[in-house]
């Protein structure tokens, strides 16, 4: 008896460690996203992101299947988010397109990580006066994959104009959609994937497969289409 009771802590334990363990995981690809960057490896730089945006998604689910959702969790997820898709994101923006720039840069680049540190708090203060169908706001990781996607996309195309052009407005406009009380849906409770399971695993699938083969091209274009699709819904609402 005594045995399977120190058997039973310890599968406590574990369980407790595990979503903290991607957490984690999701904070080391921030920190050494940045430091790609410092050493000029941009794509490797936003994959780390990708694949922190991976582990991001899998924490939060592994703590509910466990049943161990903790105020100590969410304060830990939201830390890692601010490196991970707040400060990395933003270090890439700033080396890749606003170095130039100097002062009037590094303002536009903070401006982004300001807006997702009060959308983190945001979130965090709101978290159960919400609606879970939906986001109060673009989520963090949804921007910093905007920014990574044209980051990679730039990496693939030249662009026939200075990229600061399109880079400054593009990056304002992500910061502003993430302080925004613009809805974007969150696919908790769609009654569509319910409906049809099958058929939302195989678009997953296709999507992943995707960005997997077309990294540069797919991420910018799924969150744009996110974006767009989230925007337009909210506009013909405001109009009934």
């Amino acid at each position: 008896m005594v045995k399977q009771a120190s058997e039973g802590k310890d599968l406590k334990k574990f369980a407790y460690f595990l979503p903290n363990t991607f957490t984690a995981l999701n904070m080391g690809c921030g920190f050494f996203s940045i430091i790609f960057v410092q050493k000029g490896l941009f794509h490797q730089a936003c994959m780390l992101l990708l694949l922190g945006s991976i582990f991001d998604s899998v924490d939060g689910r592994v703590a509910r299947i466990t049943g161990t959702e903790s105020a100590f969790g969410e304060q830990f997820d939201s830390l890692s988010d601010v490196i991970s898709f707040g400060i990395a994101p933003a270090f890439i923006i700033y080396n890749r397109f606003l170095f130039d720039h100097g002062r009037f840069g590094m303002v536009i680049c903070f401006l982004f990580c300001l807006a997702g540190s009060l959308r983190l708090a945001r979130f965090n203060a709101n978290i159960d006066r919400v609606d879970p169908s939906y986001f109060q706001g673009l989520p963090i990781p949804a921007a910093a994959m905007a920014l990574i996607g044209y980051c990679l996309l730039s990496l693939e195309f030249s662009f026939p104009f200075p990229q600061s052009y399109f880079t400054i407005p593009f990056v304002l406009i992500y910061a502003f959609l993430m302080i925004s009380n613009i809805p974007f849906y969150s696919f908790k409770k769609s009654t569509w994937i319910k409906n049809h399971p099958k058929w939302m695993l195989l678009i997953l699938i296709l999507v992943f497969c995707l960005i997997f083969i077309y990294e540069q091209i797919m991420i910018f274009s799924v969150i744009i289409t996110y974006t767009l699709l989230c925007l337009g819904n909210y506009g013909i609402n405001l109009k009934k």
